[in-house]
């Protein structure tokens, strides 16, 4: 099923009017003709409409939601040119390269161009050549040139990136503040802006400093089902790393660390154990930056470590997996740097190292900031920080509300909290031992001291420092040989996010109780720890993965290298990993079979098709076929459609669930028999009815209901189960909604319409 589109408040309105405009050619047609794919993803569709009709819009979807097609599909659609702003150069670049390979005219200006090919663009521009314009918005600003997109007939406006408008935004950039001009430049040009993330403070200084008018604003849910979200205590970042990249030999990724120094040094030590590792930051010379981000961007590097100063250019889906070395300094920047991975659908992890101590040095560095409203806003955004790295609830329900958006479900079962939740028991004892020792050595010394030193004591260490302060004759040294240095140190960071003890934020982080610490020794309170967390299992397979011959795919990827290469491109602008995965699962042998691959457009059909079928053929003449009847279907490509009575599109436990149902148990009945929640169980009749299964979604609803029901989709589409539910007063619940919504999708396919949609 693919994910919900989401209303986050109430100025956040979805349209309804979503009707074709006047001379508009099928967009699904245009769609598969140059982009190779038969369905859009949530919201795309509406946001085209809109922006065909002359409306202003802001848009909202993740990384990897789409939103270059909202603005690149308006282009092939409509006569004139597109101008988008976009930041980065590489960017630039990046998109360029995609749509020129899809056989669509684009081009950029910029400072990597020459003089002479900087004016030779210009003159096709003037001759009508292209369809979109990439800019950045300091260009747009340059004397006379919102002239000369008036005489190359500018007609529509994108400004990607948008969140950089804002001061409340985690990345903040002047020279968007210029593009307040383009509402007087072009007043009947429809506006678009769009970003990845945006609280509801950030959307309405968009919607303020652009002009936008009367904009439909369209929030796509933040969830990103196919990430994985770990938070691990940081003891040695290398070491962690490596065991990360060896637990995924063939994946790639991004490492963040805090310093330009941290960077440098991680590359190194990982080259020197073998993987291809670079490291990226601002201190860099600009032509190695630009070196280093295209060998990943090439696959000629595994792994990029860097600073914050990379990525939001990079345009590469197949980033497996994204780590932070160090506490980000906000949830925002956490959000669109983990975003990074997985833009194909493909699984992604998102490890985040956390040491109490980073949020230390973030605290040194707010302190340092001049403007006190500024280190207050970063006091508070640190706050947030750290209550996701040290909470035990489930990260995905966190990050989901900190964008104003809940969660129904109280497991993902997709990050560390909910595969492997921490055992809790009685720490009273524990608690008691470090906590007076802390008490003790002030008592005696009068200063306190750090974390490790107290660890020393319990242990009974016998060193220079706990013989000179006499820490030896304390009546805790020695209280704590039954357990481990680092068992110590995790209850020792346990109770400092409790809030019993306190770390100061001075260069020696020394330790002291806080009021409620000596309320718990005073009054002899109980308190519950959580043991250590044990190591992830970075393999584990992950629904949404695409089961594939995994030989066929090393060959087509070594097949899509060569032709990259041989176009000066990266390989992901020849085919997505996606793409290739599915050709390796489906064994196309002709050009009508292959046409059917996700991303197989017009034009890399005409190029390409030879080639992979070809490949495809001689991998079957050296290896039998390898059967998937039992693995899931792809993430963005409609399954294949079987007959009634197979189930071989469904796996077990949806197949188990079915029959329970078809045996007349209630959903509620099988979830207690099986130990599930109703969402997953009116998730996997959904998906029975998506594989073309008989299901009676009938016996759900009386007569009365279903009509109902049945006429609240028809008013507000299948795209929004929270508006369906508004209409019906809140007296459906969510699994039988989604279930109807399947039945209804199953019949329109079964009678050729589509999927049903708003009138």
């Amino acid at each position: 099923m693919s994910q919900l589109p989401v209303v986050t408040d109430a100025a956040d309105v979805r349209p309804t009017d979503t009707a074709s405009a006047a001379g508009v050619p099928p967009l699904r047609d245009l769609l598969k003709r140059h982009f190779g794919f038969d369905a859009f993803r949530p919201l795309q569709e509406e946001i085209i409409r809109d922006a065909l009709a002359g409306r202003d819009v802001l848009a909202l979807l993740p990384t990897g939601g789409g939103k270059s097609l909202c603005f690149q599909l308006p282009a092939l659609a409509r006569p004139g040119l597109t101008v988008v702003v976009s930041p980065l150069i590489s960017l630039m670049k990046d998109q360029v390269d995609a749509l020129r390979a899809a056989g669509i005219e684009a081009t950029f200006l910029n400072s990597s161009l020459d003089a002479d090919e900087a004016r030779a663009r210009v003159r096709d521009l003037g001759r009508g050549r292209y369809r979109l314009l990439y800019a950045a918005p300091e260009r747009l600003m340059i004397p006379g040139f919102l002239d000369a997109l008036r005489a190359w007939n500018a007609g529509l406006f994108a400004v990607d990136e948008a969140h950089c408008i804002s001061e409340w935004g985690h990345d903040f950039r002047p020279e968007y503040r210029q593009l307040a001009g383009l509402r007087d430049a072009f007043p009947d040009a429809p506006l678009m802006a769009l970003t990845a993330t945006a609280t509801a403070r950030v959307r309405e200084d968009i919607v303020r400093q652009l002009g936008l008018r009367d904009a439909r604003r369209y929030i796509a849910s933040f969830n990103r089902p196919n990430l994985t979200y770990r938070v691990l205590p940081k003891t040695d970042a290398f070491a962690q790393v490596l065991a990360l990249l060896r637990a995924r030999p063939g994946d790639g990724g991004i490492v963040y660390c805090h310093s330009r120094r941290s960077t440098e040094l991680l590359a190194t030590r990982l080259a020197g154990a073998g993987i291809r590792a670079l490291p990226y930051h601002a201190g860099l010379d600009a032509a190695v930056r630009t070196r280093h981000q295209e060998l990943f961007r090439r696959d000629e590097a595994r792994v990029v470590c860097a600073t914050i100063a990379f990525g939001m250019g990079i345009n590469k889906p197949n980033v497996r997996f994204v780590v932070h070395a160090d506490l980000p300094k906000n949830i925002e920047s956490y959000y669109q740097e983990t975003g990074r991975a997985g833009r194909d659908g493909l699984p992604g992890e998102c490890v985040l190292l956390y040491s109490p101590g980073d949020a230390v040095k973030q605290a040194r560095f707010i302190d340092e900031k001049p403007d006190p409203g500024e280190r207050e806003i970063a006091r508070a955004q640190l706050q947030q920080m750290l209550h996701y790295a040290e909470s035990a609830e489930c990260r995905r329900t966190m990050l989901l509300r900190y964008f104003g958006e809940a969660r129904e479900e109280p497991r993902c079962d997709a990050c560390d909290n909910c595969l492997t939740p921490r055992d809790a028991y009685d720490g009273t004892t524990d608690a008691h031992k470090l906590l007076s020792c802390v008490y003790r050595v002030v008592e005696r010394n009068g200063f306190p001291v750090g974390l490790n030193h107290v660890v020393e004591v319990l242990h009974g260490a016998d060193t220079e420092k706990i013989r000179r302060w006499r820490h030896d004759t304390l009546s805790t040294w020695g209280i704590g040989r039954d357990r481990t240095r680092k068992e110590w140190q995790a209850t020792g960071r346990e109770l400092m996010r409790l809030g019993l003890l306190r770390q100061s934020d001075d260069l020696y982080r020394t330790l002291e109780l806080t009021p409620e610490g000596h309320a718990v020794l005073r009054e002899r309170k109980t308190v519950s720890l959580t043991r250590p967390v044990a190591p992830p299992e970075y393999a584990r397979p992950r629904a949404g993965d695409l089961a594939c011959d995994e030989a066929l795919f090393e060959r087509l990827r070594r097949l899509r290298k060569e032709l990259a290469d041989a176009r000066d491109v990266p390989a992901y602008v020849v085919f997505s990993d996606v793409a290739l995965r599915q050709m390796a699962r489906r064994y196309p042998a002709d050009e009508e079979a292959f046409s059917r691959i996700s991303g197989v457009g017009e034009r890399k059909l005409r190029e390409f098709g030879h080639d992979f079928i070809q490949a495809i053929a001689a991998h079957l003449r050296e290896q039998p076929q390898v059967a998937f009847d039992d693995a899931e279907p792809g993430p963005l490509a409609p399954p294949p459609r079987r007959a009634p009575g197979g189930l071989g599109l469904l796996n077990a436990t949806a197949r188990e669930t079915l029959r329970q149902y078809r045996e007349g148990r209630s959903i509620a009945e099988i979830a207690a028999d099986r130990g599930l929640s109703s969402s997953t169980v009116s998730g996997h009749l959904s998906d029975a009815l998506d594989a073309g299964e008989a299901v009676d979604a009938g016996r759900l609803f009386t007569a009365e209901e279903r009509a109902r029901v049945e006429a609240a989709f028809a008013a507000k589409g299948t795209g929004s189960l929270a508006a369906v539910r508004e209409r019906l007063g809140r007296t459906v619940d969510y699994d039988r909604l989604r279930i109807f919504r399947a039945f209804l999708e199953a019949r329109e396919r079964r009678e050729g319409r589509g999927t049903a949609s708003p009138p």
